[in-house]
């Protein structure tokens, strides 16, 4: 059995199971937001409903990512329903980040198309060409402090309220999301008062490290892969470019097992509640490479270019070894 056979195993959808997958997220979310305002001041009940309602919140985006590719339920109307109920909680409008992700699928391992990946990555010779402005552009942005804190920020509050592709998708239903959001957030003031929009401020900056710490590891490995046509190969770019993150049950379990990346972008109609089943009933022969734990996954964020030669993340050089070399 070849891999593409055996993730067909798995690609089934269940609209039972995507209706606990949804319902269950929703009721967690709801309880933590809820119960986190109610016990506001004591501080040991508070924190823990601010990181549970940080998990629920990206496990709610990873179920609208499903709805996307139309993996959640069995039904293209159903998927499409959800996904516009769950852009609410995700801060993400649906029907740009469902275009935007596909360009993503599309594109994937492209040096030639960096443009529609979620972390930008420069290549060695072109840092060893770049203006020292745009070396210090570059270096700011792979911060680890920044691209996990200002850049959670950034997207969830700033960017994703006119992403990148809107007037080709839809400028109304941006418009009518941002409307949709700004209603939430005045019922939960209302509801819940300024407890309330406190708890579910910091709990969707939580959320925003949680996911570009994810965006960031899916991509961003030392033994990842980019080429160029007609040299891409697809496989090599599914698999060999995508990261198996074994974080643990409990992550799984907060992040909708979006952590098996390779699995996912090779085959993009598994549902998140078959992701983790289809891993570990993966044979080793079948197995691009291993699943990266807390230290490899740590360790990554000192990658900052990809190496043509090499074919392999590198850090960036030391000062001595930055030779200007001649644009091709």
């Amino acid at each position: 059995m070849d891999i593409k056979e055996f993730t067909r195993l798995y690609a089934h959808k269940s609209d039972v199971m995507g209706a606990l997958s949804f319902l269950g997220s929703l009721a967690v979310y709801l309880a933590a937001l809820i119960g986190g305002a109610l016990v506001w001041g004591q501080w040991a009940l508070v924190l823990p409903a601010v990181l549970i309602l940080a998990f629920a919140s990206v496990r709610l985006y990873v179920l609208q990512h499903d709805c996307g590719h139309a993996s959640l339920f069995r039904t293209k109307w159903l998927n499409d329903a959800a996904g516009y109920v769950l852009s609410v909680f995700s801060l993400t409008p649906f029907r740009v980040m469902q275009f935007n992700h596909n360009q993503h699928h599309a594109y994937l391992g492209n040096l030639d198309h960096r443009e529609t990946t979620e972390v930008y990555t420069m290549t060695l010779r072109e840092w060893r060409c770049a203006p020292w402005h745009t070396r210090l552009w570059y270096r700011l942005y792979r911060n680890p402090l920044i691209m996990l804190g200002l850049g959670g920020i950034f997207t969830y509050f700033i960017a994703y309220r006119w992403p990148r592709n809107t007037r080709r998708v839809g400028v109304a239903g941006v418009l009518a999301h941002n409307a949709l959001v700004a209603g939430y957030i005045a019922l939960v003031w209302w509801g819940l008062g300024v407890p309330g929009l406190v708890v579910l401020g910091v709990s969707a900056v939580v959320a925003g490290m949680i996911g570009v710490f994810l965006v960031y590891l899916q991509h961003n490995f030392e033994d990842t892969y980019w080429d160029r046509k007609p040299e891409l190969d697809f496989r090599k770019a599914t698999l060999e470019g995508s990261s198996s993150l074994d974080l643990g049950w409990w992550w799984d379990i907060g992040t909708g097992n979006i952590a098996y990346h390779d699995l996912h972008h090779f085959n993009p109609g598994i549902p998140s509640y078959r992701l983790r089943q289809c891993q570990r009933a993966l044979p080793d022969d079948l197995k691009a490479h291993e699943p990266i734990g807390w230290g490899q996954a740590l360790a990554s964020f000192r990658l900052k270019l990809w190496d043509e030669t090499a074919e392999r993340l590198v850090p960036f050089p030391k000062a001595e070894d930055r030779v200007v070399v001649p644009a091709e």
